[in-house]
């Protein structure tokens, strides 16, 4: 009888160690799952994420501070053009008539 008692003990003990086996394989599998899982939306949220890019300056000053540069340089060209070659005084670039002179010799009429 005490035979029959400690088998039937040993046997309900197996049985619950290999129950306890099969929750812990399981949860263990859910737990890998769910990190796969975690991990591809992860992934996916990093993906969709896109870089935007910040402008310092819009694009239409952008332009402006072209233009600027641009008539700038214009300027100190001709400052240097005709006061250091041309052996004039640099605020004469900005006279009617040193144009018109300039024009007329273009054209062929001086």
């Amino acid at each position: 009888m005490k035979d029959e008692k400690q088998q039937g003990q040993k046997n309900t003990d197996t049985a619950v160690q290999q129950e306890n086996k099969r929750s812990v394989i399981k949860a263990t599998k859910e737990r890998k799952l769910f990190k796969k899982k975690e991990k591809a939306v992860q992934e996916k949220e990093l993906s969709e994420v896109k870089w935007v890019q910040i402008r310092l300056l819009p694009i239409w000053l952008r332009i402006l501070l072209v233009i600027l540069l641009l008539a700038g340089i214009g300027v100190l060209g001709l400052f240097m053009g005709y006061s250091v070659v041309g052996d004039g005084a640099p605020s004469e670039i900005f006279k009617k008539e040193t144009w018109t002179h300039i024009t007329d010799i273009i054209q062929g009429i001086e």
